[in-house]
């Protein structure tokens, strides 16, 4: 929980990263998703953000937050791994394949196939990958931040916060019919308030206490399994088809999720070990010390 000692006093500089947490965590993340969504459909949109682990490795990487060992095993997992989940993520977002099962709402017009519905998918593709880029750069520079504001919460809050006055500004410029701002269904109630709780308050607080223990990029190389899900119940519950690159850009990324998570355990115990080793040598060099200068005691 937050504690006075926690929660350091409010100044104009940390009001300008909470506006910029919102806008690059919040208003671009959820807009540039619910545009790529639109346009492409839920499984493409999740196998997409399977880029997510690779980009903020980098970011990570370039700022100092993750140590990279090229000549080490674990250096070398971490960067093969990162290229095989953004090369899986490729795939799945510029090659079908053939078709492996169809699903119910599946149909074979024509127009699925059309230039325009072509083009309007690699737009989403581009809309997907842009909010991947942003709610990596999100998970990144809140690392920093909680350095300077540790209070997990009211950070969250703060974000948040800017987030929804961004969102609003943006949407009275973009919609501007007041017919379209009505609530017209209990359906559209619960959507708002799952999408407010759930998945804004909810989800955004354990991303940061995660990545608050784990870093970002431990925390994001989670972020495929969604992808499965999604898959799934878009073929059950929509009738999305399941395609051939879609498989093998998905066995792809798993791969090289794996092999991102095994450099990071390995890195681990390196760390533990050399961490060990230094307390014994101290150890030894003290016990030394004491061998050589013993303590005299006067009568």
């Amino acid at each position: 929980m937050n504690t006075e000692k926690d929660r350091p006093p409010l100044t104009f500089s940390l009001l300008v990263q909470f506006f910029l947490l919102g806008l690059i965590g919040v208003t671009a993340n959820q807009s540039l998703y619910i545009l790529g969504l639109y346009y492409t459909s839920p499984t493409y949109a999740s196998a997409i953000q399977n880029s997510v682990p690779a980009i903020t490795f980098v970011m990570a990487s370039v700022l100092r937050l993750e140590e990279v060992h090229i000549k080490r095993r674990d250096g070398m997992a971490k960067i093969m791994g990162t290229i095989a989940s953004v090369g899986g993520a490729t795939i799945i977002a510029l090659y079908k394949g053939p078709p492996l099962l169809r699903g119910s709402g599946f149909s074979s017009d024509v127009t699925f196939t059309s230039p325009e519905k072509m083009l309007n998918r690699t737009w989403g593709c581009v809309y997907i990958i842009a909010q991947c880029l942003s709610y990596a750069s999100w998970m990144v520079l809140q690392v920093p931040m909680m350095k300077s504001y540790p209070a997990k919460l009211s950070l969250i809050s703060f974000t948040c916060f800017f987030g929804v006055i961004q969102l609003l500004v943006v949407t009275a410029f973009t919609e501007r019919d007041p017919r379209n701002w009505r609530i017209q269904s209990g359906e559209e109630v619960l959507t708002i308030l799952y999408v407010g709780i759930i998945n804004s308050g909810v989800v955004y607080s354990l991303v940061t206490w995660c990545i608050q223990k784990g870093g970002p990029v431990l925390t994001a190389t989670f972020q495929p399994l969604q992808t499965v899900v999604v898959a799934v119940m878009a073929f059950v519950f929509l009738g999305d088809q399941l395609y051939s690159g879609g498989l093998f850009g998905g066995i792809l990324v798993a791969a090289g999720l794996y092999l991102v998570l095994w450099g990071k355990t390995e890195e681990e115990k390196i760390v533990n070990q050399d961490k060990e080793g230094a307390t014994l040598r101290k150890h030894l060099v003290d016990q030394e010390n004491t061998e050589e200068c013993p303590i005299t005691v006067q009568v």
